[in-house]
């Protein structure tokens, strides 16, 4: 989870976000809306509708470049620059399908186009007050290169999963040291059970 502590953003996955109830929704494979309450009804939200967000337009979509061309570099670009979405990201978790591509595009919308922002990663985006980029590590049990969010300093914010195991490698430390404790407690002829 990006802010645990805030209620005041929204991050979908293959969500609809409908901009028009005439048209039909765009679906990025993710995005991320910054001004707008977290958790909506016992549901939650079932697709991101703009004029029901006060019409917030999400901050970042994403496109993960996948098997079949999609678009990712016109079609769905132009459509994210219609609506006015500060950062575009294109993803290709094999960039040798798209050799002239580089792994992790980066587009901030300025004067109604997007720029492509510095080539590596990760890339700072000032506006949500972290970076994007990707790294090697372990997801679900599957070890590969994934897109992680960054601080201003440049450090790999952990995943959930991540900082479960960190707190449990914590409580096995802690365990640790009170049996080496009582173990000493022992050796002194003291039982720590009965202190």
């Amino acid at each position: 989870m990006i802010w645990p502590e805030r209620l005041d953003w929204f991050f979908g996955v293959n969500m609809g976000i409908y901009f028009d109830p005439k048209q039909p929704a765009v679906v990025p494979d993710g995005f991320l809306s910054l001004g707008v309450e977290r958790f909506i009804g016992e549901q939650g939200r079932l697709s991101y509708v703009l004029w029901e967000e006060d019409n917030i337009v999400p901050t970042l979509a994403l496109e993960v470049f996948s098997k079949t061309y999609g678009g990712e570099y016109e079609r769905k670009r132009e459509r994210y620059d219609d609506l006015g979405i500060r950062y575009y990201a294109v993803y290709l978790p094999n960039p040798s399908r798209r050799p002239k591509r580089l792994p992790l595009e980066v587009y901030r919308l300025e004067n109604g186009e997007y720029q492509l922002l510095g080539g590596d990663t990760p890339v700072w985006l000032p506006e949500i007050g972290l970076s994007l980029g990707r790294a090697r590590g372990t997801y679900l049990g599957r070890e590969r290169e994934w897109l992680y969010w960054y601080d201003k300093s440049g450090n790999r914010l952990l995943t959930p999963e991540e900082r479960a195991i960190q707190a449990q490698e914590r409580v096995t430390q802690v365990q640790e040291q009170a049996e080496k404790l009582a173990a000493k407690l022992r050796s002194l002829g003291i039982d720590p059970d009965a202190v």
